[in-house]
């Protein structure tokens, strides 16, 4: 395992310490939060952890917690989920993240609002002062309303392009059957909560990737002197 995974394994193996037996449990999307539920279902089928249940935050999720034998229930079927584990693209000093890089934020945030507590793990390199001056924003649109919001966000200073598929012709397509619309703003977003308001209103989108105000903490993997190690922020 290079370096990098390395780092990742570190925060995946971390998050799992705050699962106890008979939590149910978000599972999250991306390449740290798939090392996460590996890990989960090592603690499981090792007998360290009973009664666990999972709920997928994505087809990619719930795929492999399947292959792991992770037992699962559907987001609909539970009124409240014990902690919520995932990753995301960008993590400001407050907290405050940008997801959605594999177009699961629907889901992702529909998990995350019914969690009592939301673990975030990523690399340093997720870690910036100011959201979307590098990593552009997801915003969910449906099909027939892409270029009428792709329109209406030029007109807020957004810069944004309808993401397309690798391997495939044509756009991505969500998990919901929806489009991609990633934007970039001139100066970044310097105030998230009233822009997550204002672009979840534009008629046609079903949801955007910032998540202000729900992260309880976050794991952050760092290499120093070329080995992984665990490094918790504090919040702003």
């Amino acid at each position: 395992m290079d370096l990098q995974n390395q780092m990742k394994q570190v925060v995946a193996d971390a998050a799992i310490q705050e699962v106890k037996s008979g939590m149910i449990v978000g599972l999250g999307s991306g390449s740290t939060a798939a090392l996460m539920i590996k890990s989960l279902a090592g603690e499981i089928n090792s007998g360290k952890l009973k009664n666990i249940k999972g709920v997928p935050t994505s087809f990619q999720s719930e795929v492999l917690a399947l292959e792991l034998n992770i037992p699962l229930v559907d987001l609909a079927s539970v009124s409240e989920i014990d902690i919520a584990i995932d990753g995301a693209d960008e993590v400001d000093p407050e907290f405050q993240l940008i997801k959605g890089g594999g177009a699961c934020h629907v889901r992702e945030k529909l998990v995350a609002s019914k969690a009592n507590k939301l673990l975030i793990v990523v690399d340093e390199t997720k870690l910036v002062r100011n959201l979307n001056k590098v990593f552009p924003l997801p915003v969910e649109v449906l099909p027939s309303a892409w270029k009428q919001v792709k329109d209406t966000i030029t007109g807020m200073n957004g810069n944004s392009k309808l993401r397309m598929a690798t391997k495939k012709a044509g756009p991505v397509v969500t998990d919901q059957g929806n489009l991609i619309l990633d934007v970039l703003f001139r100066d970044g977003i310097k105030d998230p909560e009233n822009l997550e308001l204002i672009i979840n209103n534009i008629p046609g989108v079903l949801e955007n990737g910032l998540f202000v105000d729900m992260t309880d903490k976050v794991l952050v993997g760092k290499i120093e002197k070329n080995q992984p190690v665990l490094y918790i922020p504090e919040k702003n």
